[in-house]
C-alpha cells in the first residue's frame, strides 16, 4: 500500500482548496433535472468511493473497498478490484474463461490510469490471467504506454507472470457451437444462446455482462481507473476494442473526474468516449448528463446502427458524484462507499 509523501499531501490540499473556490458546487451540478434519483448524487466529498460496470462489479468493488477503507491509494484499489472478475472462469467476457476469437484464441485487453496522468495498456495479450497487472507494469516499468500481442506476452513472462490456458471447457464449447455457422454478429447486453446458461452467474440471462470498467476516489480525493476485457466474442484475430485505449475505454483527470465504458468498442473509439465524458464534466455537466451526451453522439452518427448495439458509460467526478447512461436498457453499475453498496440500472436512449 502506498504512503504519500508529505509534500504531495500539502499540494493535494492546496489543489482541493483552489478547485472548491473556483468551481463551487453549482458549477458541478447545473441541471436539477439531470439526476432524478437522489441516490445517484451521494453527498460524498473526499471520501472513498468505487464505481464499476455491471452487476458483477459488486464483488469487484468489495475487493477494492478493502484498500480504500484502509486509506489506500485508488490505483491499488482499482487494480485489486478488477482482478476478481479476471480470475473468475464463469465470467465469459473477462480474463480466464473469456470467449475466444474466431480462431479459438482468448486475447485480453486492459488499461489502467492514475491521478498523475500515468497510464499503461496491453492489447491482444494471450495466456496471462491478470492483464490489468501487466498494464500497470507497462505504466511503471517502461517508457511506453502500450504493449501488444507477443511483445506484451514476452514482457509479462519476463516480469514473473505465468503462462496459462485461458480457454475453459465452457468457452471452448461455445466457440465450437459458433463455428457451425460462423456468423459474426456482435451482441451486447442481448441474450446470446451460445453462452453457457448453466454456469452463467449473472441475473437477467447470459449476455447481460461485458467489460469491467472501474473508477475509484480514495480518502485523499485522488482518482484512478481500470478497464479489462476479453473483448467481443468470436472477433477477428487481432481485433482490439476501446477497453485498452486511453481516452476511449478509460480516462482519468484528477482535477475533474473519470469515466469508463462498456459495449461495442468501435463506436466508443469513434467519439473518444471516456475523454469526451470527462471534458463535458469539466464544462459543468453532471456525470449522468455527460454520459448521456456521449451516448447521444453515438446515436447521431449512426441512428439505425445504434438501435442494434449496446454502449454504456459511467462517470465519477471530484465531488464523489457518479452517473451512467446507455444506448439500451439493461446496463447496470455497481457502487460502494461508506454509505451504500448498491447496483443501479442506468437510464437509456432506447
Amino acid at each position: 500500500m502506498l504512503n504519500y509523501p508529505k509534500s504531495f499531501l500539502i499540494m493535494s490540499s492546496r489543489r482541493k482548496f483552489l478547485q472548491s473556490s473556483v468551481l463551487g458546487s453549482a458549477a458541478i451540478v447545473t441541471d436539477k433535472n439531470v439526476l432524478t434519483t437522489p441516490a445517484l448524487v451521494p453527498p460524498v466529498f473526499d471520501q472513498p468511493i468505487v464505481v464499476s460496470t455491471w452487476d458483477f462489479g459488486k464483488t469487484a468493488n468489495a475487493e477494492a473497498w478493502k484498500i480504500l477503507s484502509a486509506n489506500g491509494r485508488a490505483l491499488d484499489a482499482v487494480e485489486a478490484g478488477v482482478k476478481v472478475p479476471e480470475a473468475d472462469p464463469t465470467n465469459q467476457t473477462i480474463g480466464l474463461g473469456g470467449l475466444p476469437d474466431r480462431d479459438g484464441h482468448v486475447t485480453l485487453d486492459a488499461c489502467i490510469m492514475d491521478e498523475f496522468y500515468n497510464c499503461g495498456s496491453v492489447m491482444a495479450l494471450e495466456h496471462i490471467v491478470h492483464a490489468i497487472s501487466v498494464a500497470r507494469l507497462v505504466m511503471e516499468k517502461t517508457p511506453h504506454i502500450v504493449l501488444a500481442g507477443d511483445g506484451a506476452l514476452q514482457f509479462a513472462l519476463a516480469n514473473g507472470f505465468k503462462k496459462e490456458n485461458l480457454l475453459t471447457p465452457a468457452s471452448e464449447k461455445a466457440w465450437k457451437e459458433w463455428l457451425k455457422t460462423s456468423k459474426y454478429e456482435p451482441m451486447m447486453n442481448i441474450e446470446n444462446k451460445l453462452f453457457d446458461k448453466e454456469h452463467d452467474p449473472m441475473p437477467g440471462g447470459p449476455g447481460n455482462h461485458d467489460t469491467i470498467g472501474m473508477l475509484a476516489m480514495d480518502a485523499r480525493g485522488n482518482l484512478s481507473g481500470a478497464c479489462t476485457t476479453s473483448g467481443m466474442a468470436f472477433k477477428m484475430h487481432g481485433r482490439v476494442g476501446d477497453s485498452p485505449i486511453i481516452g476511449a475505454g478509460l480516462y482519468v483527470d484528477n482535477e475533474i473526474g473519470a469515466a469508463t465504458s462498456s459495449g461495442v468498442g468501435e463506436e466508443v473509439i469513434r467519439i473518444v468516449g471516456s475523454h469526451l465524458v470527462v471534458e463535458l464534466m469539466r464544462r459543468g455537466y453532471t456525470p449522468e448528463k455527460a454520459c448521456k451526451e456521449a451516448v447521444e453522439r453515438i446515436v447521431k452518427r449512426g441512428p439505425e446502427k445504434s438501435e442494434k448495439i449496446q454502449v454504456g458509460f459511467v462517470a465519477l467526478n471530484k465531488k464523489g458524484q457518479f452517473g451512467a447512461y446507455a444506448l439500451q436498457k439493461g446496463f447496470t453499475i455497481s457502487v460502494k462507499s461508506a454509505k451504500e453498496e448498491k447496483i443501479y440500472a442506468a437510464k437509456s436512449i432506447y
